[in-house]
């Protein structure tokens, strides 16, 4: 089939030989039809492409007219499936090629018809690929035999996976496989903060155009949300056949979180003359999320959380035969879905705050992050799940859901503690800081605004969390780190605010933080005496560009091996990485809020921020995200030598890529203007009225066991004795177009990665993201 010699539209013969096969799979066709022919095709011989997509586009439009019938018409429109989603590809890496589609063809309506011959060749494609997923006996199993195709078949609806028979499983697959390369052009498109431009596939599909949007949206939160991948539970039955429910349920997450993909403005269009009338719409009307913020039913959003929960929490499933439980592949689109659903639907978003429901979702999320910290090419994972944190904590029943004791049994290497689920943040947290890899610098001003949201509602920290708290206070408060970068001293700010919270609003119960801070009282009394002279900022300097190994071995008092000493674990060789644009600083992520005695919030001007003073933003880097990779082991430690503390902070500093951190050049003044801003009265009163009292217990009793002393501290009160409480300040999460670009390139590059069989997308000239072989 020479696709490069000249051939007349007219020849069927020729066309036909390319989808009348009956024998073919999806890997047959992109066999048959090689990049470099494809490429070769569009350049030499441009009307055969044409007429090539012309063809089977019309194939396909036949195809859902008739309902097909026949196995000979299934196949037909299976084959012409297959060879556009190989080929589409192709048409968008090309610029002069990327609106043919949009572009009508002579003749191409039916006789007496000028309204279907008008219509652009994609409209026409995306009608009849959702017309084709709700195909009576070909992708929706039909109750009704004898009724007439012409009948609206939008009255089926795909109320369960399990009740998906294979082949109808399998065609739902590949219908919705060239659904999601429609979309693809953005890949083609580079990255830009411009939101005005929206992808036109997305667009058209969920406008009121498509008179299947509903039952579409409907169906595919359904085979989401329904499937179970345990199944009957039967040990290694995922061995014994193919699952072909899963693809269809990834299939099905990837086209739901592309269609939610909606930031306002103008639907961008080629002109054409069906189109000049839409120029003056606000906006485009996205179906999809309409219908999504509009769920309401307290039993659907229970359907959805626990569905999206058992999802989640499949990976982390143990069991004593190892491998004998299926694993699904695609948690990282489930958490841009889980995003999605909170973001477009507030009430949702209460709804899962409103149980301790959200502690199924939580879990998983702080699973992935451990298990992530340490490889290089999951940095987009981690992104997702801490942004998902940050949206959480800014409502007040997170940080009281936290409160719950974690009895969980999942196989994280962190340290064994007794305690609550917040207990178990702040130790994954402070794993993450101490011991991940360097590229997560930018992430450690949300993890710690987080611990600062959910601070005044916590309880009862364990002892563990409280010495993690107090490590790493000591190690961002170290004289060399706060004057190595401009923005270092941030996170001092962020700790000293949490603590107040605990301190003013949770003293009772919380003994454990108490002790820890009256045992590490002295990093207080350095921070209030902070050196400012220019002699002692140089000393600091010149500290941080001696060798980290000489500090290590001069230093360090300790055998055992210090959190974070071991390297990053690099991606597995022969995995693809997509990279990632930069994102925007804590201060361009959050707005501040006050919350008051009736438990409303206020916003808060930014000058008008009693706590901490304005952020700048973080020098941002390039992410990567990778379908593989692994973690390493660390052994945690609860008390850390200074070798430790300043391996911690050197690999903060070592991962900026700013230019102008590696030229800052402290000065007193500039020293000066935060440290008189250190909100440290509270916990220096704590200490006056404490430490005497804790020192003439032990020297009267003689006690050396630390539980006498925290019996004393558990009912002791300080009521009267500190400043004035404080109002508490949240940090919610609020969209920008940083985070809606670093979204569209990390949910395009899991996307990408994740079709590999058939590798739709692989070795195109992607330009949303960079694609590297590690």
């Amino acid at each position: 089939m020479n696709l490069r010699r000249p051939v007349e539209a007219t020849d069927d013969a020729f066309w036909d030989q390319f989808w009348a096969d009956t024998a073919t799979t999806v890997q047959d066709v992109f066999a048959l039809l090689p990049a470099a022919e494809i490429r070769a095709v569009r350049e030499e011989s441009p009307s055969n492409l044409a007429t090539l997509c012309y063809k089977a586009v019309e194939k396909l439009v036949q195809g859902a007219e008739s309902g097909c019938p026949t196995e000979k018409e299934k196949q037909i429109v299976l084959n012409c499936t297959r060879m556009l989603s190989r080929t589409l590809p192709y048409i968008f890496e090309d610029q002069d090629w990327r609106g043919f589609f949009w572009s009508t063809v002579p003749g191409a309506g039916r006789a007496g018809d000028e309204d279907e011959g008008a219509r652009p060749l994609a409209e026409s494609l995306l009608l009849a690929v959702a017309d084709l997923l709700f195909c009576p006996d070909f992708t929706v199993q039909s109750h009704k035999k004898g009724r007439p195709v012409s009948v609206c078949v939008c009255i089926y609806i795909y109320m369960c996976v399990g009740a998906c028979f294979t082949p109808l499983c399998v065609y739902r697959t590949e219908l919705l496989r060239l659904l999601l390369t429609c979309f693809s052009e953005a890949m083609y498109l580079p990255p830009t903060s411009d939101n005005c431009i929206l992808n036109p596939w997305v667009t058209f599909f969920c406008s009121t155009e498509n008179r299947h949007a509903l039952p579409l949206f409907t169906s595919l939160l359904n085979v989401v949300c329904a499937y179970d991948p345990v199944g009957y539970g039967i040990p290694y039955n995922h061995l014994l056949f193919s699952d072909y429910r899963e693809q269809l349920v990834e299939q099905a997450v990837q086209i739901l979180i592309v269609t939610l993909e909606h930031e306002g403005g103008q639907p961008y269009r080629p002109p054409s003359p069906s189109s000049m009338e839409d120029q003056d719409s606000v906006g485009p009307n996205n179906l999809f999320v309409n219908y999504l913020s509009r769920i309401h039913r307290e039993e659907d959003y229970d359907f959805v959380l626990k569905g999206l929960a058992r999802l989640l929490t499949n990976p982390l499933t143990q069991t004593y035969l190892p491998n004998s439980t299926k694993k699904i592949q695609f948690h990282q689109e489930l958490l841009v879905l889980f995003w999605k659903l909170c973001d477009f639907n507030k009430k949702f978003l209460f709804f899962v705050l409103k149980s301790s429901d959200v502690l199924d979702i939580l879990v998983p999320i702080l699973y992935y992050l451990n298990d992530a910290r340490a490889d290089q090419s999951r940095v987009g994972l981690m992104h997702i799940g801490v942004f998902i944190l940050l949206l959480l904590s800014g409502e007040r029943n997170f940080g009281v859901r936290l409160n719950k004791p974690y009895s969980l049994h999942v196989t994280m290497d962190i340290p064994v503690f007794t305690g609550t689920h917040a207990d178990l943040l702040i130790v994954v947290f402070h794993k993450i800081i101490t011991s991940g890899h360097q590229r997560l610098q930018p992430l450690y001003d949300c993890l710690l605004t987080i611990v600062v949201n959910v601070s005044p509602y916590l309880k009862s920290l364990s002892m563990v969390a409280a010495n993690k708290l107090l490590h790493l206070l000591e190690a961002f408060s170290t004289n060399w780190f706060l004057f190595s970068a401009p923005q270092n001293h941030h996170l001092v700010f962020f700790l000293l605010e949490a603590f107040n919270n605990i301190i003013q609003y949770q003293f009772d119960g919380n003994c454990n933080l108490v002790y820890a801070i009256i045992r590490k009282r002295n990093v207080f009394h350095q921070l209030a005496n902070l050196p400012s002279d220019p002699t002692t900022i140089q000393k600091a300097l010149q500290r941080k560009r001696k060798s980290p190994d000489a500090i290590s071995r001069t230093s360090s008092q300790e055998t055992v091996s210090m959190e974070g000493s071991r390297p990053a674990v690099p991606a597995e060789p022969g995995t693809l990485k997509a990279s990632l644009v930069a994102m925007p600083g804590i201060d361009k992520l959050t707005e501040k809020s006050q919350v008051s005695e009736d438990g409303t919030m206020v916003t808060v001007p930014p000058t008008e921020s009693p706590q901490t003073p304005e952020h700048s933003a973080t020098a941002g880097t390039s992410d990567t995200e990778s379908i593989s990779g692994r973690d390493s082991e660390v052994r945690g430690a609860g008390t850390q030598s200074h070798s430790q503390l300043a391996e911690m902070s050197r690999r903060r500093l070592s991962s900026s890529s700013s230019s102008a951190i590696s030229h800052w050049n402290p000065k007193p003044d500039w020293v000066l203007s935060w440290k008189s801003k250190l909100p440290l009265q509270t916990i220096m009163r704590l200490l006056q009225v404490l430490v005497p009292q804790v020192e003439k217990i032990c020297i009267d009793k003689g006690l050396t066991d630390e539980s006498e002393i925290l019996k004393f501290l558990q009912h002791g009160t300080l009521v009267g004795l500190l400043p004035v409480p404080h109002p508490i300040l949240i940090r919610k999460y609020q969209a920008n177009a940083g985070t809606g670009m670093w979204f569209r390139t990390y949910m395009w590059g899991v996307i990408y990665l994740r079709n590999v069989d058939p590798p739709i997308w692989y070795d195109t000239d992607v330009r949303l993201f960079e694609i590297q072989k590690m």
